[in-house]
Formats: C-alpha cells, structure tokens, sequence
C-alpha cells in the first residue's frame, strides 16, 4: 500500500516542496506554502489502461429522486430553525463564537437532545478532559436518563482516534470541540495551524459523507471577528453557524451564514440560564426596551429575520460636537448606512447634523442589515436632535432613498400585525403599492411618502424634554 506523505503544496501555483519556505519559488508569493499530505499514486500498468473499479456513473437529472433523507431534531427548535429543520445525516457543519458565548454548553445539549431520541452521539474533545464535560453534563442535567448513555466522551486530539471510534459505534452524530486543536499524525505542524486544520477538516469531511455520520466542527473566532483557520474550511463544510451574543447579556443570537439544506435568513433567539440555553418564549419582544413612555431618540422599528417578523428598539444620542472632526458610532448597524441616513436627512429633510455627535445603537445587541430598518434610524437622529420624544406606541419601517423617498419593504403585513400582537396602535410605513391597505387589524397606519412627511407624522404634538419634565413637576390639585 503507499504510504502518505508530507508536502508544503503552494496555495497560489500548486508548487510542492520538501520543506517550507517563506516565499514560493514557482510563482514567487509569500506565505503560501501549506503542510498538506500528499499520498503516492500507483503508477499506470503498461500493458493495458487503468482500471476502472470504482469509478461511478452519471445519473440523469430524469431520474427517479432518492427518499427524503429524515433530519435530525436537537431538541433545541431555535437551532432547528436556522439549520433549516433540524441536522442532516451525513452533513458537515460548523459552529463558530467568541470565547465563553456558550459553543459547548449548546452543543452539549444538542449532544443530549439527539441522544434523548434514541440516537448516539460522539462528543469528542481535545480542549477539555472527560471529568470535566462530565460536570459540565452534570450542570445541564444530561448525567442521567437516556442522554447518560447514549452520550459518549472522547477526549483526544488525534483526528485518527475519533475516525476509528465513530466507524466502530456508528452514531447519529459526533461533535467535535474544536477543530483548531485536532491533529493528523502524517502532519509535523502544530495543532492550528492551516496545514492541521484543514487535514483534520478532510478527514472528518470522509467520515460524514462516507458513513452517513454528521459531524459539527466548534470553531474559534479571531480578534477580526471571523473563524480561524483557512478559508477553505468554510468552504468543505455544509453550513456555518454563528453563536453571537453580548458576553455580558443574557441573549445569544444564531446566525447561518451558509447552509446548503436550508435559509441564510433565519435568526435564533437563545437565552442564557443557569442550567444551559434555552429558547426565548416570544422573540418578538425579546428586543425591546423595559423603560416606560417615549424618550427622545427612542423609535421601534419592525424588522424581518427570515419568516419571522421582530420588533426592536433603535436608539439614537446626538450632541453637540466638542472637537472638530464629529464623532460617528454605530452599534448593529451598517455605519455606511449611518453615514447616508445623515447626508440625507441634512439635504432633503433640513435636519443637519453635520456639526454633532451622532451615536447609533440597536438595543438588546442585535445586528440588522436589511433597508427596513432605515426610516427607525432617521427618525431617531431628528427626535434625539430636536429632543422632543415619538410615541411610544408607534412602530417604524420603511427604505429611504438618495432623494428622501420612501421606498416599500417585504412582508409589511407580517410586520404590523406582529406589532398590534405586541400593543402598538399606530404605523408610519412608506405610501405607495397599497401602503395604506394593508391588513394590520388593531393598527392605525400613517402612510409616509417621503422623509419630511414622515417626520412630520412621527414629530406632530410631540411635547419637548422641557415641557416633560414642566409636567412631572407640576403639583397635582384634588378638589375636596
């Protein structure tokens, strides 16, 4: 049988060298040379052709479709939503988060949910030891039932270890906590690097679809914010999910980022207890605010994450700037964005803030992207600027445009009606393509063809800060 070898390959030419080299000498790049296992091909017979044992066949796109392949459920339905259903037999996933955003405790407990059904499971890992994911499980309630027993622990780093393991029991599912600490023998680098990495990602990539096993990958995340390791294993896997969360909130956010069996656009709402992650019980809310009344900056925007609608408060602070160049902040929302929102409203809708502070933040530690959220932002720049509060009860969405148009959003039936769910009475939404008929019973829709109307709705009979606190002040008389 030939043996394996270890090669540094060049990953811009595909050069192959006994050693490594800070600069390829094929095509002269920098940094480029990959440890890489190289196994030694058989030669061809000079009698007659190779042979062709092993090669498949073509299939036609006409013919018959396979049985649907049944999903796994992890027992966590937030998760299930983004992966699309549930985890697909045979897939390769990864799951990527800070440090201390809860990877581990999450995948123990999908580990435990998936064992809850009657299915193995291999929890692999190469950073802790058994005594440890033992009190971890224990914490968790897993230590005993049917997870107990059907969860087995495995703590190496040896990607070879955990192959032979899995091919032996044949579970449903292995974990592996994490990738950046696996090895392959054949290899001579360390545990991380990109030559590692990406072997150990092969080789496990072998195991799920050769045996119909699914593997999830926990992978670490760099200062920049993306996953360690090489591109490519982004791209071996089958889907990548984010774990994200302010360390210091109890909210945890679920993000796939790709998924080959299911939606991009799905949102997860995770709350973080004492005994592990647990499902919020209404998401829609779960974003906003707990203070009482309207405040001035304050304006609740109704957004869409995949098919769920959600209803999130964006604050807005603006102040006189204090040195020459103003200070621009954005927390959870695309600061380019920010940046065309405040051209826009000091050239169509006369509110300059080109001399002010202007921070922007999204409350509970949420990101949006989607253009909906624009006309909630505006809105909470002019009220913060002229201090004079919106309704609390009113709720926001819309696009804007270059011009200061209003420009419609999907799903704004879905939206509104989600916000008279949650008790809000009145909607400005942009006017046009049945703006004003839309079916939202319980709310009164205020439809908005450009940025000043809109200001104009949100801002009309808004008391100012002083005339606020001129209220709470005053003593209240009672006739005898």
């Amino acid at each position: 049988m030939a043996r394996s070898q270890s090669r540094f390959v060049c990953q811009a030419c595909g050069a192959e060298f006994l050693r490594w080299e800070g600069q390829c000498r094929a095509c002269a790049e920098w940094n480029t040379l990959v440890e890489t296992v190289v196994a030694a091909r058989p030669r061809a017979s000079a009698s007659g052709p190779r042979s062709l044992v092993g090669v498949m066949a073509a299939v036609p796109l006409s013919a018959p479709a396979e049985r649907p392949t049944e999903r796994l459920r992890t027992g966590n339905g937030e998760l299930d939503r983004v992966l699309g259903g549930g985890v697909v037999p045979g897939s390769l996933l990864l799951i990527g988060g800070e440090p201390g955003v809860g990877k581990s405790t999450l995948l123990l407990q999908v580990a435990g949910g998936i064992a809850g059904a009657g299915a193995g499971v291999l929890y692999a890992t190469g950073e802790e030891s058994a005594a440890q994911v033992r009190l971890r499980a224990s914490r968790l309630g897993l230590t005993s039932g049917a997870a107990g027993d059907a969860v087995s622990v495995l703590p190496t780093s040896e990607v070879g270890a955990i192959v032979e393991s899995a091919t032996a029991s044949r579970p449903a599912l292995v974990v592996v906590d994490s990738i950046q600490t696996m090895t392959v023998e054949e290899l001579d680098g360390p545990a991380g690097s990109v030559g590692q990495v990406r072997e150990s990602a092969l080789r496990l990539m072998e195991l799920a679809k050769g045996e119909g096993i699914a593997v999830v990958l926990v992978g670490h995340v760099t200062k920049e914010g993306s996953i360690a390791g090489p591109r490519t294993l982004e791209h071996l896997v089958d889907a990548v999910i984010e774990l994200g969360g302010e360390r210091g909130g109890v909210m945890r956010l679920l993000r796939a980022t790709k998924n080959r069996f299911g939606s991009t656009d799905e949102l997860g709402v995770l709350e973080m207890r004492e005994d592990g992650l647990r499902e919020v019980a209404d998401p829609g809310r779960a974003f906003l605010a707990d203070h009482l009344g309207g405040a001035p900056g304050s304006v609740v925007a109704a957004t869409m994450e995949g098919t769920r609608p959600l209803l999130v408060e964006v604050q807005a602070l603006v102040s006189q700037a204090g040195y020459s160049t103003p200070a621009r902040r954005a927390s959870g929302i695309d600061p380019t964005r920010l940046a065309l929102l405040l051209a826009v409203l000091g050239r169509r809708a006369g509110v300059g803030l080109g001399s002010h502070d202007v921070y922007a933040n999204l409350a509970g530690g949420l990101s949006v992207a989607e253009p909906g959220l624009d006309l909630a932002v505006a809105l909470a720049l002019a009220s913060s600027l002229r201090d004079r509060p919106i309704d609390a009860r009113t709720v926001v969405v819309g696009e804007v445009g270059l011009l200061g148009e209003l420009r419609p959003v999907a799903g704004l039936d879905r939206r509104l009606r989600e916000a008279a769910r949650l008790g809000f009475d009145r909607a400005i939404v942009p006017a046009g393509r049945g703006g004003a008929q839309v079916d939202a019973p319980g709310i009164r829709v205020v439809p908005a063809a450009n940025l000043r109307d809109a200001l104009a709705a949100a801002l009309a009979g808004a008391p100012t800060r002083g005339e606020i606190e001129h209220d709470a002040a005053t003593p209240v008389t009672v006739d005898a």
